[in-house]
């Protein structure tokens, strides 16, 4: 934000909140978490904040304390429905927000994710994107029984390796999923009921992908998504995080503790942008920050203080974790993104609606006045909100 551009907003959207105790905080509602209207509600709440997009958690495993494996506890959440079919829910009854769902990449198959986000773009009009995550918890393989992991360890010598292995197919698995938007060419529908002809054969491509992990031909069932490609993301904690990133994404979620953080891993992603020869701003750089928003400091401190006690322990995140007020939290925004180049943030609502009200009510407006954020969507995509222009089709220049 160096230039003084307005940032840009998302909301993080996780059952009950952020905090494994929100769903027995004041307003929440967790006889409808897994209801459709519920979904439809946080959504449209969002929108009215004129947020730029959306995004839905989801894993292949029930939540758990634990690293590997189910924890057995009783008193916090578990259960989630699928990430890209709320949000396919959710498109018809929204009109701008970007919707952003969670999608596994270890264990799911390239061909059905990239026909299930093209379906969401098509559905809700060119405001479908997906952010691509990896698994490395035996418990989550035991689910498919096509491959073996070790137990999650961090600390293991053996851990590097693999995580480097799983983040090198997820490169892969977006990589197919980007082919397969691209194997029907814009005008392949020909729909014309006179000569009987639907589709043009010759603007159909097959990929002929061929990789470690998979081996597609193509092409897709599913015509060019509205966007031709829908933004992909990624939260990087790392490394070899943000090496996937700058490889395989539009967007990249952050997690600085403090503006010196924020300004490291700027430098960080630059030096691998430069590796790579892109240009600055590719991908475009979102800090996560999981917020406790209230009139007054003391107050979300104290809302915070009695959801960790009925938790049993201190609410700590991967991302740094704000209780104050919405002009303190301005104040936070505008010096991380000053010092990490940020292009904008994804903010986790700690208890909903209380939070994610607190955003679109509070936030908003004072962000608005300090001329940080737009008053009103200024174009009808996810790609138009961000700023990224529609790709071209990648293989008429090859037929070419």
């Amino acid at each position: 934000m160096a230039d003084g551009r307005a940032l840009h907003l998302a909301v993080a959207l996780n059952g009950a909140g952020w905090h494994p105790a929100a769903w027995r905080a004041a307003g929440a509602r967790p006889a409808e978490l897994f209801t459709a209207g519920y979904w439809t509600e946080l959504v449209a709440e969002a929108e009215r904040g004129a947020l730029d997009f959306a995004t839905f958690e989801d894993r292949l495993g029930l939540q758990s304390t634990l690293d590997d494996g189910d924890d057995d506890r009783t008193d916090q959440v578990r259960g989630h429905l699928d990430a890209t079919l709320i949000a396919s829910t959710v498109a018809p009854l929204t009109h701008r927000i970007g919707l952003v769902p969670d999608v596994v990449t270890t264990h799911t198959e390239p061909f059905h994710i990239s026909k299930s986000v093209a379906t969401l773009d098509f559905v809700s009009h060119g405001r479908a994107g997906v952010r691509a995550r990896v698994s490395a918890r035996r418990s989550d393989a035991a689910h498919f029984g096509r491959r073996s992991l070790p137990v999650f360890d961090p600390s293991s010598p053996q851990f590097p390796g693999l995580a480097g292995e799983l983040f090198d197919e997820a490169a892969d698995h977006v990589e197919v999923q980007r082919r397969l938007w691209d194997s029907w060419e814009d005008d392949a529908e020909i729909r014309d009921v006179a000569t009987g002809r639907f589709i043009d054969r010759e603007k159909l491509h097959y990929i002929d992908f061929e990789g470690a992990w998979f081996a597609v031909r193509g092409p897709s069932i599913t015509p060019r998504p509205p966007q031709g490609q829908p933004p992909v993301a990624v939260l990087a904690h790392g490394a070899e995080a943000y090496r996937l990133a700058v490889r395989a994404a539009d967007l990249v979620f952050v997690t600085p503790a403090d503006a010196e953080d924020a300004g490291a891993i700027a430098g960080d992603l630059r030096a691998i942008r430069e590796e790579h020869g892109l240009p600055p701003g590719t991908p475009k750089v979102f800090a996560d920050l999981v917020v406790f928003l209230d009139e007054g400091a003391g107050v979300a401190a104290d809302r915070k203080a009695r959801l960790d006690q009925a938790d049993g322990t201190e609410y700590t995140s991967d991302a740094r974790v704000f209780a104050g007020t919405a002009a303190a939290l301005a104040d936070e925004l505008t010096v991380l993104a000053e010092a990490g180049d940020l292009a904008g943030f994804r903010l986790r609502p700690a208890a909903v609606p209380h939070d994610l009200e607190a955003i679109t009510r509070t936030l908003v407006p004072e962000l608005r006045a300090r001329g940080l954020f737009r008053e009103e969507y200024t174009s009808s995509t996810l790609r138009g909100h961000l700023g990224l222009s529609r790709p071209a089709n990648r293989y008429p220049e090859v037929t070419a």
